[in-house]
């Protein structure tokens, strides 16, 4: 049985983007050990993003070598639908998606929960929250991304702030619990406005995994969460 952390206030996510591919399984029981919540997947197919990154083989050999902590996807890819579901398979607890890779939202939103999975929507800087309008009561969490996709460690957008306060309005509208996440630029300097403005899941790579304490670095993370 997969453990489940979808009722703490605030959760730090480590995206194994910046991890240590070469001891991931040890890289992830560290960070988990120092005190994070989530662990975060970008997943990145040199198609809809100009990055390749890892596949459900990864996320199944973390399931297969005992990792049973929350899995979070997050999909930079098109299309979206066939590995939205191997994900699933491999053991991913939640999936989000680009509204603009799929040709009909409902229906991969559909595919993911029949999956057994959590559902997101990962919306771009670029990207209005209009897009959110007819389909906000079918999911579990919108994904702000703070930086344009592609890569790790780059700098905070800080228009970013008040599309959280926006969202985070929208899901207090909502009869359901939604996750309001921010993936990009998070570190010392942004967590505790992005806290303020309403996120509620921080995805951290490089500031994390860049560091030399880790309990020391979400453990300062915490301290500065609203």
């Amino acid at each position: 049985m997969k453990i489940k952390k979808m009722n703490s206030n605030s959760l730090i996510a480590p995206s194994i983007l910046s991890a240590n591919f070469a001891r991931l399984g040890e890289e992830i029981n560290s960070v988990m050990k120092a005190g994070a919540d989530w662990i975060h997947f970008d997943v990145m197919d040199n198609h809809y993003v100009p990055n390749l990154t890892v596949g459900p083989m990864v996320c199944r050999s973390l399931r297969n070598d005992g990792i049973k902590d929350f899995i979070d996807v997050h999909l930079m890819i098109a299309p979206v639908n066939d590995l939205a579901k191997s994900f699933a398979d491999a053991g991913a607890d939640l999936i989000s998606f680009h509204p603009e890779a799929v040709d009909d939202v409902a229906e991969t939103i559909n595919i993911i929960k029949q999956s057994g999975c959590k559902v997101g929507i990962a919306i771009n800087p670029d990207t209005s929250l209009s897009v959110l309008q007819d389909i906000i009561g079918e999911i579990d969490l919108i994904l702000l991304m703070s930086v344009y996709p592609g890569f790790g460690g780059q700098e905070f957008i800080e228009d970013t702030i008040e599309k959280i306060s926006e969202a985070k309005k929208l899901i207090d509208q909502q009869d359901h619990q939604i996750f309001l996440e921010v993936d990009g630029g998070i570190n010392n300097e942004t967590i505790s406005r992005v806290s303020k403005a309403g996120a509620n899941v921080f995805v951290a790579g490089s500031a994390i995994f860049g560091s030399s304490d880790y309990e020391k670095t979400i453990q300062g993370f915490r301290q500065k969460i609203s």
